[in-house]
């Protein structure tokens, strides 16, 4: 796996990656305070790091449930993240009319899970020239993300992500098969696990959640030896717009950052660099 930079953050290099955020963006203010509270707490840390907000959430429980401010409003306030704070961003995109102005703002595209099938939409945030990170669909096994990367590699694509985010499990609930993270680097691409939205128990009409499982999910994922750690972050969780549930509190990112580091280097220390998942011999049957 050969690392990349989005913007001036080392994707898949020595150090795990950060990607953060809260959930959508709700104002300016709240992005430029998480932002400049998370960049401080990556950099002491010596973790790249690049910010997450959607512009947009298109694939709400309800239809009363917040969308968000606006396309041109929310990508503003994006673009005041990288210009005063001084970091990469990533934001969601939803449908192919929307990529190219997302792009102008954007370091990196995401596609959501439920989308993550979508050829045109993969090919469109491919021919951008971001990076693109694609969170594993709910319904997808890992072995399925081998045609994700094949479509995004025809489109052109030379910077993608591959992000774990749970498995449907039953009705309303979800599952993290750690087994998926060693079949994901296998692509050869950096893997990401997403460690907050993996707590959902979808299918309400507010999508509710287990936020108690976020560090000793995100302490499995390390130990496996994943490249990168997604969360959304808020000040207050109970009150944000979207996935109030699943946040972890901006109180917390520290810890959690901690704790991430601190089991990467003990996996590490056993006999060097972090183990890596890719070329694993397995067996079926």
């Amino acid at each position: 796996m050969k690392p990349f930079q989005i913007g001036d953050a080392e994707i898949g290099g020595p150090q795990l990656f950060v990607l953060a955020g809260p959930c959508v963006v709700e104002s300016a203010d709240l992005c430029l305070s998480v932002a400049g509270r998370l960049k401080a707490a990556c950099a002491v840390r010596g973790l790249p790091f690049v910010f997450k907000a959607s512009y947009r959430k298109a694939n709400r429980s309800s239809a009363r449930s917040f969308e968000g401010l606006g396309m041109d409003e929310a990508l503003a306030a994006l673009a005041r993240v990288k210009r005063e704070i001084g970091v990469p961003v990533i934001t969601d995109v939803h449908e192919t009319g929307e990529v190219r102005a997302a792009a102008e703002v954007a370091d990196a595209l995401q596609i959501p899970a439920f989308l993550c099938r979508q050829s045109a939409l993969l090919a469109a945030a491919a021919a951008t020239g971001c990076a693109v990170n694609v969170k594993k669909g709910q319904f997808l096994s890992p072995h399925g993300m081998a045609n994700v990367v094949e479509k995004l590699t025809l489109s052109g694509c030379e910077r993608m992500m591959l992000t774990e985010r749970g498995t449907t499990f039953g009705y309303g609930d979800l599952v993290v098969d750690m087994r998926s993270l060693v079949i994901l680097s296998e692509n050869g691409w950096p893997v990401v696990f997403d460690a907050t939205h993996s707590l959902q128990s979808p299918g309400g009409a507010v999508t509710d959640g287990l936020r108690e499982f976020a560090f000793p999910l995100m302490r499995a994922a390390v130990a496996c030896g994943v490249d990168g750690l997604f969360f959304e972050t808020h000040p207050d969780p109970d009150r944000a717009m979207s996935d109030a549930a699943t946040q972890l509190p901006l109180d917390l990112a520290e810890a959690f950052l901690d704790d991430a580091r601190r089991v990467r280097e003990a996996v590490a220390g056993r006999d060097g660099p972090v183990p890596h998942a890719a070329g694993a011999k397995r067996r079926h049957g």
